[in-house]
């Protein structure tokens, strides 16, 4: 029987690596010195280039691993540890970290650092390195799931003001909570999955 590729997880699983709820005070910041009419076409603008950026690493990132030699349950372990990292931050984020991402007042960003690095980010470029590697046979499904998880994320800060209204900072910040609390789970199934398929080896 033909193994077939989970969609909607693998979607959530990327969803919550982009992160758009812990993104939305911080997009704000990023465009409170600009005209409100603007906001809009700048969100959708820098989602379409984040996107670009992600599928160019989703089917050329495999290209770049194969340059070292790099074995599936060894990138499928490194994944599980690199989630269950940014799970612990998402939990436990630092009180005193500072806005890098802080544009100068009057500046309309482009690219940086909507684009790149709070979409296209080091984390969610990872990611699609590890589940290229370990779905090579379902390269269209893993699109499709890219794209779910990138337009509701493009949702969700669209309507970043009207979230941040509604749910305030302790909301989007019990939201984050629990995406990284789902996303824990899910990296140490990810670890657990690498190391089983490691263990014949062995034998």
């Amino acid at each position: 029987m033909e193994n077939t590729f989970p969609v909607l997880s693998t979607a959530i699983l990327i969803f919550f690596i982009l992160d758009p709820f812990g993104n939305v005070p911080l997009l704000l910041s990023i465009l409170k010195n600009v005209d409100k009419q603007r906001h809009s076409k700048i969100i959708i603008r820098e989602m379409l280039i984040g996107f670009f950026i992600l599928v160019t690493f989703q089917f050329f990132g495999e290209r770049f691993l194969s340059i070292f030699h790099l074995e599936t349950q060894a990138i499928t372990i490194a994944g599980g540890i690199i989630f269950f990292v940014i799970a612990l931050k998402m939990i436990f984020p630092d009180p005193g970290g500072e806005n890098i991402f802080a544009a100068k007042k009057g500046d309309e960003p482009l690219v940086v650092p909507i684009a790149v690095p709070m979409i296209a980010g080091p984390a969610a470029l990872a990611t699609l390195l590890v589940l290229a590697k370990t779905n090579t046979e379902h390269a269209g499904g893993l699109f499709i799931s890219l794209f779910l998880a990138w337009l509701l994320a493009s949702l969700v800060l669209l309507f970043s003001p009207l979230l941040y209204k509604i749910l305030k900072v302790k909301g989007l910040a019990a939201l984050e909570r629990l995406m990284g609390m789902l996303l824990l789970i899910m990296s140490v199934q990810m670890f657990i999955d690498g190391i089983r398929a490691l263990l014949p080896t062995f034998a």
